[in-house]
């Protein structure tokens, strides 16, 4: 009888311990905004088995407020967060202990949209006019970066805040151009609406390239080991898409069928797949301290730390 309670002992103690060792580490990644096709390779990565295999458990988590993800993460509410590369140069200076480890989307989005048949045919035809923007600060260096570009400064136009209503306004004829519109979505936005859209695009303005998407975690847990799978994931789940866009947008859209199989997502998702990082854990650290001098130069940071100080490639 011995014998056997303690056959029966250990046997349930190999259990316990095979149930923990397959038991896959969990991670919460906060979104910056409803799930969209900017966020492709996550999505893709969750319903294709990526994550699975590289044993992760991910939860994606659609924020109530897009403000607070860096923020839950700073504080340690989280472990990972979709964020801007713009913005993480802001938080860093305002001392919030985040570290960049991988990029979604490896270009600029943000853009400096006006009608197709409309008066502005180029930035300099804005003298005079009014050009709406969503959030001041960022997309007012942008606007004064491209504007002077071709000799035109501040006082030469009128800003308006439209809130977030960038391609309503601009159909509207409430403004001529509007700074903040993410090409891959207002300009196929405006085209259902039968009011194509052209863009100025910063990068080609005067303003250096960024990336637009990255994701971030707590400084304190630069090193988590968990990362480096969850990159490696990332990166298969990219590769994926390229090669089989087409099932790759069906895994999308099952992710939520009665939210994501639109025809704007379908627009927007043709129009992504050549921004996306097909290296998402690469870093280019004289990209981001060129970045990081241009956010100083614009007074919306106070330094340019060292890239290592807030950026890692896991």
């Amino acid at each position: 009888m011995k014998r056997w309670t303690a056959l029966l002992t250990g046997l349930l103690l190999s259990s316990q311990l095979l149930t923990q060792a397959q038991a896959a580490d969990k991670v919460e990644l906060l979104l910056d905004w409803f799930v969209n096709p900017d966020h492709a390779p996550l999505i893709v990565a969750q319903q294709k088995g990526f994550f699975a295999a590289e044993d992760l458990e991910v939860k994606l988590v659609e924020p109530a407020d897009p403000s607070l993800p860096p923020k839950l993460v700073a504080a340690g509410k989280a472990d990972m967060a979709v964020s801007y590369q713009p913005q993480l140069h802001q938080q860093i200076d305002e001392g919030l202990p985040l570290v960049r480890i991988g990029t979604l989307v490896a270009t600029p989005l943000n853009s400096l949209v006006v009608l197709k048949d409309g008066p502005i045919k180029s930035i300099e035809d804005f003298k005079g006019r009014k050009i709406g923007y969503s959030v001041s600060g960022f997309e007012d260096a942008l606007l004064h970066t491209m504007l002077g570009r071709h000799g035109l400064g501040p006082d030469d136009v009128e800003l308006v805040n439209v809130n977030w209503s960038l391609s309503p306004s601009l159909i509207s004829g409430q403004v001529d151009g509007v700074i903040g519109a993410f090409r891959n979505f207002e300009l196929n936005q405006m085209d259902l609406e039968g009011h194509p859209g052209r863009a100025f695009y910063v990068e080609e303005e005067g303003v250096p390239a960024y990336d637009e998407l990255i994701l971030v975690v707590n400084a304190k847990q630069r090193d988590d080991r968990r990362y480096a799978r969850f990159m490696s994931a990332l990166e298969q789940a990219t590769q994926y898409i390229i090669n089989h866009p087409d099932q790759a947008w069906q895994s999308f859209v099952s992710y939520k069928p009665d939210e994501l199989d639109t025809e704007l997502n379908r627009r927007a998702w043709n129009d992504t797949l050549t921004r996306f990082a097909l290296r998402p854990a690469a870093l280019d650290k004289g990209r981001y301290e060129r970045f990081g001098a241009f956010m100083q130069t614009q007074g919306l940071t106070k330094s340019n730390p060292p890239v290592d100080s807030y950026a890692t490639a896991p």
